[in-house]
């Protein structure tokens, strides 16, 4: 909850379980009411402009403002029934023209569930919604007395309370509490928060994202299979007629398919970090399609993220380390400090800066000093030692066992056409998981910027198959004409070129930003693109490890399938 910037204070609204209140003054006496100065006035003018929301919980709910409209049905249904949503909260005022209004009546309406009981025992209620109507209503139509009880207008006759930002104003904050017996039950309480208006246009995209995935999955597969069945083929026929023909394609390169790569230790570092990532991931989001971290505890998603990935410290470590074994690396303790702090390093530093400007602004978004601490703590107590653990045995253990022997002296690699070059290959190659995965994206965007409930980690939880199947695949497809071209470089290549859909993933948040979103100012803007850097790093990571290691596993079995003198 505190990494997120949601603090819980208490109101000072009397509420009490099935007692109806008609008008009550919350604060100060009706005979002095409240004085905002210039600069309160101002800034509450602005946060009207600027569509700040208001909200409250009770018993664990969150308030909601109902919207009631008529949706595009036939005419004689229109006047029977009418489409209800939720909003999140509730405005904190209106704008008519250039006048600003506040909200400063608000009328809560709770409703409840009576439990079954024995004859003789008092019956149990249970809050299972929460709503606010807010109103404003100018302080001379709030007709109140000594004992701070006070009566609503007559609808038609009231006028809205204006706040001029060029003066002080004098107003009254009133509330009423009404109370309504319901069917819900406590158990689909949330129900109501969670009802999504859309879920058809989901089911279709994800179809249609499964649909296309395996429609080309069939065909790489197909195509893939036949060309290595004939290049096998070709490579294994009888010494005499292979005299005469010219050697060419991916057999010529065996000789150096395996050669280590530049930079070895960052490389298996960043796989590492990728690894762990993928543990985190895929566990937070089968965990959550269980059910067990519903938006009702708030804040479990995000500390179940935190401790999951200091926990897979191990595996990443593991990986690391085997790898870094394989690629001929011998300086383990390094290895494993670097796999331990690079992407860590760099998400802690981001957040640490944005940290700053927030705190700057004294928003409650910003994490305090003590929780900054904390996490420091969690990272070098937990996740260090666990991730030296893991490149410990991952570096002790067998490398992998490559099927052909590294010449002593690299070959030349020939001139490549322009679309063996890097970019066009992210480019190529992020189409298809980026295709696949948009529409989710959508959603995820929309709880994260847009105050939205994000819960629908079924549909998540495919689309993340699907990611993972057309990451390999791709890669698969890519290594393949790499290796046909006589470029034997492909470690990193393989890692940089499956991450490609990140950079969709890039362009994506800037229409998203520039379309859908209303911010102005500088402080906003920089956060909106800060943790939208850590959320394309850490996808960058997360697609290019699994692109990675599929490619890793096709060049092995390839090699392994050919006869070498």
């Amino acid at each position: 909850e505190v990494l997120r910037g949601d603090r819980i204070v208490n109101t000072p609204f009397q509420v009490s379980m099935n007692v109806e209140k008609k008008c009550e003054v919350l604060c100060n006496f009706p005979n002095k009411p409240v004085t905002l100065t210039v600069e309160q006035s101002k800034l509450i003018a602005e946060r009207i402009r600027e569509d700040y929301y208001v909200h409250l919980i009770a018993d664990n709910l969150p308030v909601a403002t109902r919207l009631e409209f008529y949706s595009n049905r036939e005419e004689e249904e229109k006047k029977k029934e009418k489409d209800v949503q939720f909003e999140h909260g509730y405005r904190l005022g209106f704008m008519d023209g250039n006048k600003f209004y506040l909200h400063n009546h608000l009328s809560f309406i709770l409703y409840y569930h009576r439990e079954d009981v024995e004859e003789n025992q008092e019956p149990t209620y249970r809050v299972v919604r929460f709503e606010v109507i807010p109103q404003s209503i100018k302080l001379e139509d709030l007709k109140a007395d000594e004992k701070s009880l006070c009566t609503l207008p007559e609808a038609t006759g009231s006028a809205p309370q204006e706040i001029d930002p060029s003066k002080e104003n004098q107003l009254l904050f009133t509330y009423s509490v009404h109370w309504e017996e319901s069917d819900i039950k406590w158990a689909s309480r949330w129900d109501t928060y969670l009802t999504m208006s859309d879920v058809q246009i989901h089911w279709f995209s994800i179809i249609n994202s499964v649909v296309v995935v395996f429609f080309l999955s069939g065909i790489l597969s197909m195509i893939i299979i036949r060309t290595l069945r004939k290049d096998i083929a070709n490579y294994n026929k009888e010494d005499d007629i292979e005299d005469t023909m010219e050697e060419s394609g991916w057999k010529l390169v065996h000789g150096d398919v395996f050669r280590p790569p530049q930079y070895p230790m960052i490389l298996s570092s960043l796989l590492g970090s990728g690894i762990q990532l993928f543990c985190m991931i895929l566990i937070v989001i089968f965990v959550a399609m269980l059910g067990m971290l519903s938006p009702s505890s708030r804040g479990a998603l995000m500390t179940t993220a935190c401790f999951l990935f200091m926990f897979m410290g191990v595996f990443g470590g593991f990986f690391a380390g085997r790898l870094y074994r394989t690629l001929k690396g011998h300086r383990w303790k390094k290895g494993a400090f670097c796999t331990a702090t690079l992407y860590p390093g760099v998400v802690f530093g981001i957040c640490f800066v944005l940290n700053c400007f927030i705190w700057g602004k004294h928003s409650s978004g910003a994490v305090p000093f003590p929780t900054m601490v904390a996490l420091l703590c969690m990272w070098f107590g937990i996740s260090l030692p666990l991730v030296y653990l893991g490149y410990y045995f991952g570096f002790r253990k067998q490398p992998y066992d490559n099927p052909v022997r590294t010449n002593q002296i690299p070959r030349q690699i020939p001139e490549q056409r322009w679309y063996m070059n890097k970019f066009v290959g992210i480019l190529m190659a992020g189409i298809l998981p980026f295709g696949a995965m948009f529409i989710e994206l959508f959603f995820i965007f929309s709880a994260i910027w847009e105050n939205q409930f994000y819960y629908l980690f079924g549909f998540l939880f495919l689309v993340f198959i699907i990611l993972v199947v057309s990451c390999s695949q791709i890669s698969i497809v890519m290594v393949y004409f790499q290796l046909c071209a006589e470029d034997y470089r492909w470690w990193w290549r393989t890692f940089l070129v499956s991450g490609g859909s990140a950079f969709y993933v890039l362009i994506y948040a800037i229409f998203y930003f520039v379309n859908k979103l209303d911010i102005v100012e500088f402080i906003p803007s920089l956060l909106y693109f800060g943790y939208t850097a850590l959320m394309v790093l850490s996808f960058w990571l997360l697609t290019g490890t699994i692109g990675f290691y599929a490619a890793y596993m096709f060049v092995r079995k390839i090699y392994a399938a050919v006869k070498i003198d």
